[in-house]
C-alpha cells in the first residue's frame, strides 16, 4: 500500500495517532443516545481542525480514536479541544449527565503514534474493543 501525506501551506506530514481518554470515575453514560452524539460532535471537531478520524470506537466509559492530524496544530490542542467541546456540549443537551458527573472526562489521556503499525491492523483493533 502506498503511504498517503498531507500538506498545509509549509508542511507535508503523515501523523497519525492511536489516542484514548476515560470518563470521570469510569461511569458508563455513553450510551442511550449520547454516544451517537458524541461521534457526531467529535467529527465536527476534527473537521473544523482540518484533522481526519480514520477510525473510531465509543464504549460506555471510553473513546478510542485514531486520527491524522497536522503537527503544527499538534494532537494535544485536538485532544483538548474535542473533549472540551464534547463535554459541554453533552452536558447542556443531557442534563442527567451534569448531576451524575462533577466534570465529563478525566485530565489525563493515552496517545501514542502509529509508526509503521498497517492501518488495517490499528483499525480491526479499535473495532474489536466493543467485543472485549
Amino acid at each position: 500500500m502506498r503511504r498517503q501525506f498531507k500538506s498545509n501551506n509549509n508542511v507535508v506530514y503523515s501523523c497519525k495517532y492511536h489516542v484514548v481518554w476515560c470518563l470521570k470515575y469510569r461511569r458508563p453514560v455513553l450510551k442511550d443516545g449520547v454516544d451517537a452524539r458524541l461521534k457526531e460532535i467529535l467529527l465536527e471537531v476534527a473537521r473544523k481542525r482540518r484533522a481526519e478520524i480514520i477510525e473510531l470506537e465509543i464504549l460506555p466509559d471510553y473513546v478510542h480514536l485514531l486520527v491524522e492530524v497536522d503537527p503544527q496544530f499538534g494532537i494535544h490542542r485536538l485532544v483538548k479541544l474535542m473533549k472540551g467541546c464534547s463535554s459541554r456540549i453533552l452536558r447542556q443537551e443531557f442534563p442527567w449527565l451534569r448531576s451524575r458527573l462533577p466534570t465529563l472526562w478525566t485530565n489525563s489521556y493515552f496517545v501514542a503514534t502509529v509508526g509503521g503499525t498497517p492501518l488495517a491492523t490499528l483499525r480491526e483493533y479499535i473495532e474489536k474493543q466493543k467485543h472485549v
